[in-house]
């Protein structure tokens, strides 16, 4: 069921489905990212006895673009949303990006999660210079040094020139892909170059929680691709070593999404992890 609901100023759309304990999705790519995606990778667990929210954050997909996109917003508007929907003790799904967001929420509402479920993300922004150089030694059309630059510090100039970018290193993301496919997606997507630009000028330049995860104490399951080009499978085995209760799962035949492309791994491992994160919590 789509909602619209006016959280800290903006108004979100959510999509709230299922009945039962409560999964709460954060997607990625901010400025291109959307509910979307999170709905797809998610969406099923709601005829599995889960409720499972995923919403548009400000400044991405259908929602309002209300400044400002800074991590310590976006946390808050996760938090007034759990409060508005009467979601209890939840599981925290962030991917790539969301996953960023999803750390900063465990250090500040431990006591709002049953468990924490992380894909192809990272505790800290010392993976960039490594994505830009296996970008470039792809050799892609479209992707040079200026290009990336611009990227990685926030300096897209317009939605086109963003999309552009994109469209340019899209099939990085995955170990194989089809074109049709990648072409099908693009026309899908709805652009915020200045929520991105927000992002990467003003967030991430000082991201790095990774002192910090050692204080993480709820259950966590941590899943990437072998072959994740922006947030490389490194970063996700850092994670893993530093939260004290969690577990990193590894696929083998994947880039940045194993949801879509090792589909039965990812949801086995998704939903052992469910079942029991939410046997152990107490979810009111």
């Amino acid at each position: 069921m789509l909602k619209i609901l006016t959280i800290n100023g903006a108004r979100l759309h959510v999509e709230d489905q299922g009945e039962g304990p409560a999964i709460l999705t954060l997607h990625g790519g901010l400025g291109l990212g959307s509910r979307q995606g999170d709905v797809a990778a998610f969406g099923v667990l709601a005829s599995e006895g889960y409720r499972v929210v995923s919403y548009d954050q400000r400044g991405n997909g259908d929602s309002e673009a209300v400044a400002p996109y800074s991590h310590e917003q976006f946390i808050a508007d996760t938090e007034e949303l759990r409060q508005q929907l009467d979601l209890g003790k939840i599981i925290l799904c962030g991917s790539s990006y969301g996953g960023f967001l999803a750390l900063e929420y465990a250090l500040k509402y431990p006591q709002n999660l049953a468990g924490i479920v992380l894909r192809d993300t990272a505790a800290s922004n010392a993976y960039n210079d490594r994505a830009k150089k296996l970008a470039l030694k792809s050799g892609l059309p479209g992707v040079d040094a200026e290009m990336l630059d611009r990227l990685f510090a926030g300096k897209t100039r317009s939605n086109e020139d963003f999309l552009q970018m994109y469209k340019a290193i899209q099939s990085l993301y995955f170990v194989t892909s089809d074109p049709e496919i990648l072409e099908a997606r693009l026309k899908g997507v709805k652009v915020h170059h200045e929520t991105h630009n927000w992002a990467y000028a003003n967030n991430i330049p000082t991201f790095n929680l990774v002192d910090r995860l050692k204080t993480i104490q709820v259950p966590m399951l941590v899943l990437c691709g072998r072959y994740d080009w922006i947030t490389p499978l490194a970063a996700s085995e850092e994670i893993a070593r530093e939260v004290p209760n969690s577990r990193l799962v590894v696929f083998e035949h994947s880039g940045h999404s194993p949801q879509r492309e090792e589909p039965e791994k990812f949801y086995r491992e998704v939903r052992q992890f469910l079942d029991k994160a939410f046997s152990k919590a107490e979810l009111k």
